[in-house]
């Protein structure tokens, strides 16, 4: 198949595999679109949103003063109406109060504030984390990239639905996600399964083998959650015939993965924060997970109390009792397994050029992936070169997320504050960084373009067109965006609008602009 020429392909290279052109984008990319994006494609992986933001270890300090605040008040509920009162000023000593007595805080009140305080800055810092996510979308000249390490993160999902996984969301793709979209799955698919996140997303922390230490000591249960999404979401799939028993001792050897701090004492987890800052001072950059409760990389510890002893079968191989590196070698070989590639592959073709993808295309993606030995950066390479893939006709609807960071970047802006990122999103169906389940955000056009969808982006659009300021008329806006893709139909249609805003408004709810 031959690929369509350079103006064109210039066009499909910012608006299918990357986030949309940024004015001149699509003339400064035409000089060579496969070199710009296999620029893009480096070991070292994705750019990182800009700001200063806490890491996960500080943000499990953050947790734990919300937590001890939380205990505080509750410990202070249950004290005597007495010792809660609230003071007062006391009366003159002639009898007469010649002030209204000043209620001051009792200390349960006291207590409250502080857990609210802490919660609504764990709630803001982690609206700063997406708002300058989304900037780096609006921004970036990556669009390639920032896109790849947006797939794999709604591929290893995790979401602000729950609280507690919520404010590390932030901290998971800057950590365990971007840093490894280019490199070998296996590497990626540990970080995510590690990451405090996800270990609390998926309640792994809260997993304990009954025939653990600390199993044989209290009534306490195994959590197969994270066992069955990495089989059934992050891997293999079901196809790939495991069984209820596969998910089970994959969930026996993961047992004692857990969280820096969960569960401890204040005391505790001051020891333990110190002890992690003594082995990280004694092995700097070591990437090696914690062991004997000590925390690793990003907060992980492996806490052998918790974990369940013997050896265990995962669809048909033995794996020897050996701690923590039990369930990183399961997890490895599930990232190596020829199901996981057949099943990615055929994720990767569909989101990035149809619903229903090329069999040629998906063909390809597995076959670099098998040849590689799992190295998404082959892979990357195999779907940029394909020639399935740079099909004129753009078959993908845009999510919301993706509706928004393009339309900024076609009119050269970027988002200031993260309500004007949240409001439009979660009207529109897609809430920052809120997928329903751990399946992600849904990746079909019938998740996205039904009719009241449609008259929501509509709304937002004209929003929009009625406060953009600019020198450019909306032709030249909808031309420097579409390139060769802008379709004469759609050019008069902005070109005979009646004003700026409506000419604007057709061009972002044309056909051309909700495809990619």
């Amino acid at each position: 198949m031959d690929l369509p020429d350079r103006t064109l392909q210039s066009s499909i290279a910012l608006t299918r595999f990357g986030l949309g052109a940024r004015p001149g984008e699509i003339a400064e990319v035409s000089r060579d679109p496969a070199g710009w994006l296999q620029a893009q494609i480096r070991t070292s992986g994705a750019p990182q949103p800009q700001g200063t933001f806490h890491s996960s270890l500080q943000r499990i300090d953050d947790l734990a003063a919300y937590r001890d605040a939380a205990q505080a008040g509750r410990r202070l509920q249950t004290q005597t109406p007495d010792t809660m009162a609230g003071t007062s000023v006391p009366p003159n000593p002639g009898g007469r109060d010649q002030t209204p007595a000043v209620e001051t805080a009792t200390p349960a009140q006291q207590a409250f504030d502080a857990r609210q305080g802490e919660r609504r800055q764990l709630i803001q810092d982690t609206a700063q984390e997406f708002l300058a996510r989304t900037r780096l979308a609006c921004t970036t000249g990556e669009g390639f990239a920032e896109r790849w390490a947006l797939f794999w993160s709604n591929t290893l999902t995790v979401s602000a639905t729950k609280f507690q996984s919520a404010v590390f969301i932030g901290q998971y793709e800057r950590e365990a996600i971007r840093p490894h979209v280019f490199g070998p799955f296996a590497d990626l698919l540990l970080a995510a399964e590690q990451h405090p996140a996800m270990l609390l997303y998926l309640d792994q922390a809260q997993s304990i083998g009954p025939n653990s230490q600390a199993g044989r000591r209290r009534a306490a249960g195994l959590n197969e959650n994270l066992a069955r999404e990495s089989l059934e979401l992050h891997s293999v799939g079901a196809q790939a015939g495991y069984t209820q028993a596969d998910v089970t001792e994959l969930a026996r050897a993961l047992t004692g993965w857990s969280v820096e701090g969960q569960g401890g004492r204040p005391s505790q987890r001051a020891a333990l924060a110190e002890r992690g800052a003594d082995m990280r001072r004694q092995r700097p950059g070591a990437g090696r997970a914690g062991t004997l409760d000590q925390p690793g990389r990003h907060g992980f510890v492996f806490r052998p109390a918790l974990h369940e002893p013997g050896a265990r079968t995962l669809m048909g191989r033995r794996y020897p009792q050996a701690g923590s590196s039990q369930g990183e070698a399961m997890l490895r070989d599930l990232a190596s397994h020829p199901q996981t590639a057949r099943r990615l592959a055929h994720r990767l073709a569909v989101h990035f050029v149809s619903d229903e993808p090329p069999a040629a295309l998906v063909s390809a993606l597995e076959a670099a992936w098998l040849s590689s030995g799992g190295r998404l950066d082959a892979v990357a390479r195999a779907l940029i070169t394909a020639p399935e893939a740079w099909s004129a006709t753009p078959e993908k609807i845009k999510t919301p997320y993706e509706f928004l960071t393009s339309t900024h970047r076609a009119l050269g802006t970027a988002p200031q504050r993260p309500q004007g990122l949240q409001q439009p999103l979660m009207t529109m169906g897609q809430p920052a960084f809120s997928p329903p389940s751990p399946e992600g955000w849904p990746d079909m056009a019938a998740d996205w373009a039904g009719p009241d969808a449609m008259v929501k982006r509509l709304e937002w659009a004209s929003g929009v067109a009625d406060n953009a300021r600019g020198a450019r008329e909306p032709v030249q806006i909808a031309q420097a965006a579409l390139g060769g893709r802008l379709g004469e139909r759609s050019l008069t249609a902005i070109a005979r609008a009646e004003s700026r805003p409506e000419a604007l408004t057709l061009f972002l709810m044309s056909p051309e602009f909700q495809r990619r």
